[in-house]
């Protein structure tokens, strides 16, 4: 049984905004409030999979410490823009 979209905004914003370290709680919950209702389904999937990355990982590379890995450099450039804005 597939998730609707609603529960699962839901709880993308959720596990957005409930991470580990602060920082990474403040970036994504602004992200998530801002993007994902608008996302495709194909972009919710790579979010998804974005949230299962370690917290000290994601926050090197949103603010350029570390080299995003391939198939999250977009998204984390949109991330980024999002927090610096």
């Amino acid at each position: 049984m597939t998730e609707p979209r609603e529960n699962r905004i839901k709880r993308l914003k959720m596990r957005s905004m409930r991470r580990g370290i602060k920082e990474m709680d403040l970036i994504l919950s602004a992200y998530a409030d801002s993007n994902l209702a608008a996302m495709t389904a194909a972009q919710l999937d790579l979010y998804d999979a974005l949230l299962e990355e370690n917290d000290q990982d994601l926050y090197q590379w949103v603010t350029g410490q570390a080299v995003t890995p391939p198939p999250f450099a977009d998204l984390v450039g949109e991330i980024a823009q999002t927090f610096q804005n």
